[in-house]
């Protein structure tokens, strides 16, 4: 499971690193925070007769058809092995793939022995982290007609890498930039592509540290929150 990311590269540096535009009321400069959970707003990346757009949409995805938007509490995470086949991410998978830009992602350590303590996984390189996404774009059914259609993204999961080190049994699926011309490309039948890009980082891929458990509120936010902490044990 992927539920928490910090976002605080300015969106402009983001959409030069994807080759995209900024969409309409973008500011250059963003709203930096280090603690973004489902529903909040995350930056994704869209291509469009070849044209790249970077613009906010809503984590947590409303399929089309949905006449309640509370179904986007459950699907902030897509599993990467389902993702082709289930009603929820179908048609996105098919037809409205994304790129999710972040700085890194936390995760609690499950491993027996220890406290149930946040990790922060970034890349080793220092560049933001290109995650594997789908959008949406719902209308509300009881909405006037006129009313702008509400953009929603999830990001898709799979299994751990080495670099996860036993912490969580999922990982977001990460790309390098030269993945993502053929995630993007809808226009030729490359699902199949596609669905084989859905596999772990390489090892060396990400590094991780301990972080404090004020993380765990979103309430708390700041670049503290990204400060190493002692990872602690129950004995």
């Amino acid at each position: 499971m992927c539920g928490r990311v910090a976002l605080f590269t300015p969106p402009v540096r983001l959409a030069r690193l994807l080759d995209a535009a900024l969409a309409a009321g973008i500011e250059p400069e963003g709203h930096p925070s280090w603690n973004v959970g489902p529903q909040r707003r995350l930056f994704a990346v869209t291509q469009h007769d070849g044209v790249r757009t970077l613009d906010r949409y809503r984590w947590g995805l409303i399929p089309s058809w949905a006449k309640d938007p509370s179904i986007a509490n459950r699907l902030f995470n897509a599993r990467g092995e389902t993702v082709a086949e289930k009603p929820s991410f179908r048609s996105a998978f098919a037809k409205r793939p994304c790129v999710i830009p972040v700085d890194g992602f936390y995760e609690w350590d499950h491993r027996p022995g220890q406290q149930k303590q946040p990790h922060y996984f970034t890349r080793v390189d220092g560049e933001p982290l290109l995650l594997a996404g789908l959008y949406e774009r719902w209308r509300d059914p009881e909405a006037p007609e006129d009313q702008a259609p509400l953009a929603t993204c999830t990001i898709i999961t799979t299994t751990p890498s080495d670099d996860m080190e036993g912490l969580h049994d999922r990982m977001p699926v990460v790309f390098e930039r030269s993945d993502v011309r053929t995630w993007l490309d809808v226009e030729d039948d490359g699902a199949d592509e596609r669905a084989a890009m859905l596999r772990p980082a390489p090892k060396g891929t990400l590094r991780q540290y301990g972080v404090d458990n004020a993380v765990g509120s979103v309430r708390n936010d700041g670049p503290e929150l990204i400060n190493p902490v002692e990872p602690k044990s129950l004995f």
